[in-house]
């Protein structure tokens, strides 16, 4: 069951990416032949306005057939008779959809666990906290004399000290106290001062927590791309890239655990689709947008489409090649019992 959930979790993430190719397009009048949840055969297809709307054999993704998607086409419904505007929103909507999906994806999380804020729950005995006299109450007001409006800003402040001692201001019973806490190195290798926060739960701050959390990890996965074009990934390229069937394995593995766990993972999952789709590579998303900037810098001159058809052809080909070389990665890791179901 669980790989069944996992499975269902990846076809609700590309059949939102797909919708959004399939509503701008609607949109700006482009002809839709097809809207598909699934690959392979098809099972069955209901046609509305001169879209078929089908369910195929293999619940792994999906697809929006345009009219001049990938070829010329005169018909005044063709994708390549639209204006560069209106088909960089078309390319654009699939990405930012997902987008979209993660922030709503995070929304019962974090009505479930609650918003962090800036008030102290528990403090560890022995810890830098302990030692320092931080009590449960305390709201954390600065640090170093920089204001502290999040939890997020907290733990970066404690995780960029290095060890080094740190001047915070916490309001305790409306008074101002001022308070030195030194952060201790963890086994994890990161610095902590041994402090949790109270979790405010309601609608409101759920929806907030959502898009700030979806800029946060937007930010890492930027990195995380900077790092693997550099080769400095931290543990190694193989080690730190899952492909499918590791993907599949985290995610049934998060099934187990409950909706919330599986709706996290999920938000992960359909931002790394956005982002990775915007990178401008052939066959991409991004790959395509960066085409038709090409196209608006030579004042609307369209590429040659069979060198572009060339271009993206080429680079399906390497994402392929890519794509085998993770699933390879993957499978060595199964064998050898890393990953299991």
């Amino acid at each position: 069951m669980t790989i069944i959930a996992a499975l269902l979790l990846f076809g609700v993430i590309v059949l939102i990416h797909e919708f959004g190719h399939f509503i701008f397009a609607k949109k700006n009048g482009v002809t839709v032949h097809e809207f598909a949840l699934g690959m392979g055969p098809k099972l069955f297809g209901i046609e509305r306005n001169g879209t078929v709307y089908s369910v195929r054999i293999l619940p792994i993704g999906g697809f929006c057939a345009m009219e001049g998607e990938d070829e010329e086409s005169n018909d005044p419904g063709s994708f390549g008779k639209k204006s560069i505007l209106q088909r960089a929103s078309i390319i654009f909507a699939g990405p930012f959809f997902n987008l979209v999906l993660a922030v709503i994806f995070l929304i019962p999380v974090f009505i479930y666990i609650g918003s962090p804020t800036t008030k102290l729950d528990q403090i560890t005995a022995n810890s830098p906290a302990y030692e320092a006299n931080l009590k449960s109450g305390d709201i954390v007001k600065s640090i170093n004399g920089q204001e502290i409006n999040s939890w997020n800003e907290f733990t970066q402040k404690i995780t960029q000290s290095k060890g080094q001692p740190l001047n915070l201001v916490v309001d305790r019973d409306n008074k101002s106290v001022n308070i030195t806490v030194t952060p201790k190195k963890a086994e994890d290798g990161t610095y902590k001062v041994g402090v949790t926060c109270v979790r405010n739960k309601n609608i409101i701050n759920s929806i907030k927590e959502s898009f700030v959390t979806t800029g946060q990890m937007i930010v890492q996965m930027i990195i995380f791309l900077k790092q693997m074009i550099t080769g400095t990934v931290p543990g190694g390229f193989s080690n730190s890239v899952a492909g499918p069937v590791v993907i599949l394995s985290i995610v049934s593995g998060a099934a187990k655990t409950g909706i919330i766990n599986l709706l996290y993972l999920g938000s992960i999952i359909s931002l790394n689709l956005g982002i990775i789709n915007l990178v401008p590579f052939p066959a991409l998303d991004g790959g395509r947008l960066f085409l038709l900037l090409i196209e608006a810098i030579r004042g609307g001159k369209k590429i040659n489409p069979d060198k572009e058809a060339m271009i993206n052809m080429i680079g399906f080909c390497a994402l392929m090649a890519f794509m085998v070389f993770i699933t390879y990665s993957d499978i060595t890791k199964l064998f050898k019992g890393i990953i299991k179901f």
